[in-house]
């Protein structure tokens, strides 16, 4: 195989997983390819100076140079190592994508330079190699094993994208040193505080096919849960987050729901479910479907963003999801998508492709800016007029960079490696698992999929190549869509969706078109009975997009927080090539709420009647993805009805 066919998840021969990602990957146009053009040509670009700016690149060849005693550590955050690395894996993709002799070069210099910063021994991390402490001992904090799987996953991106074997040969003498230090009766019996490496082993194992790595993955998972990190409070914290935060309160194969900080939740779980995949471990399987389900169906938000709680960026309790409180990492989203496809690969099951497709479109590209260079940490579902938020990374503006930058090198891999999460195959045939205009498949059977999606529910799938023996095409029926229509050679098939896949068998020839019609009406979506936050809301999607009223958009500047949704009167969408971008919008009529009542007390006895609402009012949704684009204004997702203030 191509080197540059293989992405970020590249299966053993002998992994028991009931999909494998598709061999051949291509996003050609349409709404995804011209968001990637963007992180290629600006976001990825200036990649190198960011790092330049922020101090990473410099912590490099400090250490490259010896300067421990006469240079400090540059930078707020142990861990600065990790955005160099991430940046770089997403680097690699775009360069396994479309060759770039400008940016290979700048990918050249800095795997050097890393090279050039790596100990003899094969440690490499720049904070402690600076002399900010002693190896391995301040495993809570320390982010040792977390910066080593990043650096890791750019090695295997590298040797995939490019052949060339230098930053892998970084990667496997930093991987034999973490062997060397950590195992029963060695230096260090324990777990690093953020789970990363995990799955960056496994990876490693399938890209050098050194078993060990595989075991020393399998240790690192198998170990955690342990309470290894239970007085993990170092590094001068002056509070001790708990076992939860740090995902060592309980082994996962007998976890049963999602705690403590969302991306190493996720992290560890998409770690997890590689191992399940390379050792056929049912019981694994069974506690990660079952993790996978606490989270989708009690701790997920409808843009597909987890992460309730500011304190200490954690998963809440079930159904605990507030609004103007939500954290929602852009990393957590990142990290959902990572864990829901491999479980997608792992079980052949459409719902986790479902989610991913959510997550995607709304609680992941809403940390991107549309113009590639600012961001969001966090993703609110509601944003007052007059927030009282937290400073620095944590408050919802776009921010051209932060000081804990993880948000931004994350977002650019994952876009970079678009293309790897849209399709899959199997010993039956292929798997459309995301809609975007390309081509995808395996050497024996290509398909090209031409799409407005998601303006458009038109998805025409033409096959470019076929085999010679029957063939099943699979396409995912998304779970939102209520009405489709499905033809072949433009006669229809009447195909009832099979666990979420709705599938064509048959002896496909090349210019055989399938056409999958998903109606995309707005719609209006109510929450979960159990969810305080937003009972006697409702929110308003279409297609795979939740929608939003930003304060720009509303008649007079209309403070959001000031009307109610009437969910009786129609839903409108307006083609809008002229705002943000080119989009359609989604016209809604409400009712403005009376002015605060004089006096000091708001509230009355139950049977009097309320205050009347004045309308009617137009009001205008946009997609949750575009929003604080306009500087500052209010925004909310879930609004009010007119039902529940008469």
């Amino acid at each position: 195989m191509n080197a540059v066919n293989i992405g970020p998840v590249h299966l053993s021969r002998d992994a028991t997983s009931a999909l494998r990602p598709a061999a051949r990957a291509r996003i050609d146009s349409g709404f995804w390819a011209e968001r990637r053009r963007t992180n290629a040509e600006v976001s990825i670009s200036q990649g190198p100076r960011l790092l330049e700016e922020a101090g990473n690149l410099d912590n490099l060849r400090a250490a490259a140079e010896g300067n421990d005693a006469t240079r400090g550590f540059a930078g707020d955050f142990q861990f600065q190592d990790s955005d160099v690395y991430k940046w770089l894996e997403a680097a690699c993709w775009q360069l396994a994508d479309a060759p770039d002799p400008e940016l290979a070069a700048e990918v050249q210099q800095i795997v050097d330079l890393i090279a050039a910063a790596q100990s003899v021994d094969g440690y490499l991390q720049t904070y402690y190699q600076l002399g900010g402490g002693k190896p391995w001992t301040e495993l809570g904090w320390g982010h040792e094993l977390y910066c080593a799987g990043h650096l890791m996953q750019a090695a295997v991106a590298h040797h995939r994208a490019t052949g060339g074997h230098q930053l892998l040969d970084v990667a496997r003498r930093f991987a034999d040193h973490i062997e060397s230090v950590f195992g029963p009766g060695k230096q260090v019996d324990a777990v690093c505080g953020h789970p990363e490496i995990e799955t960056a082993l496994i990876e490693l194992y399938r890209s050098t096919e050194e078993k060990r790595y595989l075991d020393l993955a399998r240790y690192f998972l198998d170990r955690r849960g342990q309470g290894t990190l239970a007085a993990g409070a170092d590094r001068g914290h002056d509070r001790d987050p708990g076992p939860e935060y740090w995902q060592d309160h309980t082994p996962v194969h007998q976890a049963d729901e999602v705690v403590g900080h969302a991306v190493r939740q996720l992290y560890l779980l998409a770690g997890a479910a590689d191992l399940a995949a390379e050792s056929g471990d049912i019981e694994l399987r069974h506690a990660l479907e079952r993790l996978w389900q606490d989270m989708a169906s009690r701790k997920t938000y409808l843009t597909g963003g987890v992460g309730a709680r500011h304190d200490w960026e954690s998963f809440g309790d079930a159904h605990e999801l507030p609004t103007d409180r939500a954290y929602t990492e852009t990393c957590a989203a990142i990290a959902s998508v990572q864990f829901s496809w491999r479980m997608a690969l792992l079980t052949g099951e459409a719902r986790y492709s479902d989610l991913i497709e959510r997550t995607l479109f709304n609680g992941f590209l809403g940390g991107v800016g549309l113009d590639g260079r600012t961001w969001l940490y966090v993703n609110p579902l509601h944003r007052r007029a007059h927030p009282h938020e937290r400073p620095g990374d944590q408050a919802a503006d776009r921010t051209p960079w932060f000081r804990c930058a993880c948000c931004p090198p994350n977002a650019m891999r994952l876009l970079a490696s678009l293309p790897r999460y849209m399709a899959s195959t199997d010993a039956d045939g292929l798997q459309l698992h995301q809609y975007a205009t390309g081509t995808f498949g395996s050497d024996d059977f290509t398909v090209r999929v031409a799409t407005g999606y998601p303006w458009h529910g038109s998805v025409d799938v033409i096959v470019d190549n076929a085999p010679t023996t029957e063939r099943t095409l699979s396409l995912r029926l998304p779970v939102w869509c209520t009405r489709h229509g499905l033809t072949v050679n433009g006669t229809p098939v009447s195909a009832q969706a099979q666990r979420g896949w709705l599938r064509v068998t048959r002896h496909f020839r090349r210019g055989d078109t399938v056409r999958l019609d998903l109606a995309l009406p707005p719609r209006l979506t109510r929450p979960g009975p159990r969810v305080d936050a937003v009972r006697g809301c409702l929110a308003i999607e279409r297609g795979p997009l939740v929608y939003c009223l930003e304060q720009a958009d509303q008649p007079g500047g209309l403070d959001p927080d000031a009307v109610v949704l009437n969910p009786a009167a129609p839903l409108r969408e307006q083609v809008r090539p002229d705002l943000l971008g080119g989009l359609t919008t989604v016209v809604a009529t409400g009712s403005v709420l009376p002015p605060d009542e004089p006096g000091w007390w708001p509230y009355s006895p139950h049977g009097t009647k309320p205050p009347r609402v004045v309308g009617p009012v137009v009001l205008t949704a946009v997609p949750y993805y575009a929003w604080a684009h306009r500087g500052p204004g209010a925004m909310r997702v879930w609004v009010p009805t007119v039902a529940a203030e008469q």
